[in-house]
């Protein structure tokens, strides 16, 4: 099946360098939560962010809840042609199980995620819902050993959608940048065969992915 990548994903728990921020202390105890057990989030976080290093990529775990629900609440997911997964940007791999129902709430999508750092597993009736792994971009590409690794960016050879949905096969890794801003760092890259743009204007990953699996669906189904 294809496999979908939501790259440097901007989605981690707090970085031990911001436990003694006031910031994220006012938080913790307004969560009664400790530091090591929250979600780094630029709307609470944003003044103990800055300085942080790759900042403008980082705290935005919104952004990867917008584009999971795209992809795990299409025909193709449940159908079970495409396996997704998360890689974050601090090289953490999150494995989506089968036909997983995913929180539509952003605050139990947040829940979830804090769970699942910290037990690794996430399971339901015997069934694996997340997995969480420490593994790099070039290993979870290692792993899922794609015929090829189509990646989405600014900076890729200009095309669209519909011509990017038809080079995917089901042994494809197409790969889309899960944070708000920049771009793929140069390991990112060194694993992606071909890069591509798909349109003149900088869109929100959750667009991206829902525009390009809808046109990889007609291909399978219609």
């Amino acid at each position: 099946m294809l496999s979908l990548v939501i790259a440097e994903a901007s989605l981690e728990l707090v970085p031990k360098e911001l436990y003694r921020h006031n910031a994220i202390t006012a938080y913790c105890r307004k969560m009664d939560k400790r530091p090591s057990e929250i979600l780094l989030d630029n709307s609470w976080h944003f003044g103990a962010m800055k300085g942080l290093k790759n900042e403008i990529k980082r705290g935005r775990p919104d952004l990867v809840h917008f584009s999971l629900l795209e992809a795990c609440t299409i025909p193709l997911y449940w159908e079970d042609e495409v396996s997704v997964y998360v890689h974050t940007i601090d090289d953490k791999v999150i494995t989506v199980g089968e036909r997983v129902r995913f929180p539509k709430s952003y605050h139990r999508f947040v829940g979830i995620m804090e769970q699942l750092f910290e037990k690794k597993v996430i399971k339901s009736d015997d069934q694996k819902l997340f997995e969480i792994q420490n593994l790099s971009f070039s290993d979870l590409i290692d792993a899922i050993e794609p015929d090829q690794v189509i990646g989405l960016s600014s900076e890729g050879k200009k095309s669209n959608y519909e011509s990017v949905a038809k080079m995917c096969t089901d042994e494809t890794c197409l790969v889309i940048g899960g944070f708000p801003k920049g771009e793929f760092f140069d390991s990112t890259k060194k694993s992606i065969d071909s890069l591509y743009s798909v349109d003149e204007n900088p869109l929100e990953a959750h667009v991206v992915v829902a525009r390009t699996l809808y046109e990889y669906e007609k291909t399978i189904f219609m």
